[in-house]
């Protein structure tokens, strides 16, 4: 089966998380992801998913450098790499400003610095076991794993969207985890992955290029378009980030627009403002086939693990994943 994975950000709840990766191990994704958020602990749902799986890969996508401590971080990620028989990834990073501070109380700042540290303190802490470490954003004093890793180096991918971040990314990371990719993505990742390898005197084809992609299917393209804009509309107008993402994918006025309505409370508008050209553009939305064809479209694009996202909130949310990653495997 070709390179293929599934991305969890809410909706099921911890149990049936577990399930829809059965699932989707027993058709062939490589892998499965879980994102730090509202949805439940995502080290805690790792661990059952990798005690009752044997061969997916299984990852954070991402977690937060601000929210955990980097010691509490390189813990959780041995114990899953562990329970797992050393089928993990660690993926890391920033979050935002509008999450960091109003829902954890925690000052956000130095993101870009936050990630490097992080990464060096994990890294030291697998690899010998203790660490003391000076920075400017973390300063630890003698912390020591009381137990043996399973690995004692487990791959680590950055979240990154723009030339800084990303450059990082080639310099430090083993991956870098997109999201809300364009076909033309890759290509300047590839790039700006460059400038940050040959900092490091390292090959920025050693650098995985990962995306999570928005996901709807649905027996019709219109009804799946549909299905799309609520999740859309809610990233676009909440996350700064996720808004400049869109606008320099070619929708200034649109990001703008859906922005401004959702500042408002007006999630109608919102929802209207995420065009189907948006929807083409970012994700992946149509019948089983339709988004087959367009996962290998990102793949020949350059994207090396299509990661599909499907967006799904309430009792119904389990079907909504288990449907999706049935439809997007191969036939």
């Amino acid at each position: 089966m070709k390179r293929i994975a599934v991305g969890f950000s809410g909706g099921p709840n911890a149990s049936q998380i577990v399930e829809c990766v059965k699932l989707a191990e027993e058709l062939g994704y490589e892998s499965a992801w879980v994102a730090e958020g509202h949805g439940g602990d995502q080290f805690s749902i790792l661990s059952g998913c990798a005690v009752t799986t044997s061969k997916i890969k299984l990852g954070t996508a991402i977690s937060s450098v601000f929210v955990r401590s980097a010691p509490t971080i390189a813990m959780a990620t041995a114990t899953v790499d562990q329970l797992s028989g050393g089928r993990f990834i660690l993926g890391l990073g920033s979050s935002h400003r509008v999450q960091v501070m109003p829902e954890h109380g925690i000052e956000f700042g130095k993101p870009m610095l936050r990630v490097r540290e992080t990464v060096h303190v994990i890294r030291e802490l697998l690899g010998k076991g203790s660490i003391n470490f000076n920075g400017e954003t973390i300063k630890i004093e003698n912390f020591d794993l009381w137990f043996e890793p399973n690995r004692k180096r487990v791959p680590i991918y950055l979240a990154g969207l723009f030339p800084k971040m990303t450059a990082i990314c080639g310099e430090i990371a083993d991956g870098i985890i997109l999201t809300r990719s364009t076909l033309k993505t890759a290509t300047d990742i590839r790039e700006n992955l460059a400038v940050g390898a040959a900092v490091a005197g390292r090959n920025s084809s050693d650098v995985e290029i990962t995306s999570l992609l928005p996901t709807a299917v649905a027996e019709t393209r219109a009804e799946a378009m549909d299905l799309m804009r609520p999740g859309l509309a809610m990233y676009i107008g909440f996350f700064p980030r996720y808004n400049k993402l869109i606008a320099s994918h070619g929708f200034e006025q649109e990001a703008a627009d859906i922005a401004a309505a959702f500042k408002k409370g007006d999630m109608e508008a919102a929802n209207k403002g995420v065009t189907d050209a948006i929807v083409d553009a970012t994700g992946v939305a149509g019948t089983p086939s339709q988004c087959r064809d367009k996962i290998e479209a990102y793949r020949d694009s350059g994207i090396e693990l299509p990661i599909i996202s499907p967006f799904a909130r309430g009792p119904g949310a389990q079907k909504v994943f288990m449907n999706a990653i049935k439809a997007c495997a191969e036939d």
